[in-house]
């Protein structure tokens, strides 16, 4: 029996209702994580999609961006680079406040993170509103790299972050999407 792989990884996602706070459907990828062969079959599509993609770093947002990022970067032969919340890198930084639905924040990356037309893949757990990933992407570009793809486990549509990410010119890759109104 054949089962597709991103079918295969979206049903081993958890869906953890009314969490953080009423009417929010929570995307736990946990499950994902804790299982060797689910664990590997998401690598491995990621893997296959970027193994000739002629790339040059991985940049994984904080914080599963990490897990998933220095993984493939391992995968890859690559090097990784993490985009951190404010405060959390001990060299010069350079950083890009974006916008939540009650206030601001920021990512911030080392200066010497990348150079100057190096290919880098931006990579994180889930697509929401799309915010702090157009905040890394625009830190990549400001230190002069070329952002190849937004890449990421789950996109929520309906929050309208791939389309924001899309309008500011970037590819975005996903393995499987959720829709609130369905499970």
């Amino acid at each position: 029996m054949h089962i597709d792989p991103a079918v295969y990884v979206r049903n081993t996602i958890r869906s953890v209702p009314d969490w953080p706070r009423p009417g929010v459907t929570f995307r736990d990828i946990t499950p994902v994580l804790q299982d060797p062969r689910s664990f590997r079959v998401l690598i491995d599509l990621f893997v296959y999609r970027y193994m000739r993609q002629r790339l040059d770093l991985v940049a994984g947002v904080d914080a599963r961006g990490f897990i998933l990022g220095s993984v493939l970067a391992y995968e890859l032969n690559l090097g990784f680079v993490p985009v951190r919340k404010k405060g959390k890198l001990p060299f010069r930084t350079v950083a890009e406040e974006y916008s939540l639905e009650y206030g601001n924040a920021t990512v911030e990356m080392h200066t010497d993170s990348v150079r100057p037309g190096q290919r880098v893949l931006l990579i994180d757990d889930l697509i929401a509103t799309g915010g702090t990933m157009v905040a890394a992407s625009k830190l990549l570009q400001r230190l002069g790299a070329n952002v190849v793809e937004a890449a990421a486990i789950i996109d929520l549509p309906e929050l309208g972050g791939s389309q924001a990410l899309r309008e500011t010119g970037l590819d975005i890759y996903t393995v499987c999407s959720f829709s609130e109104s369905a499970p």
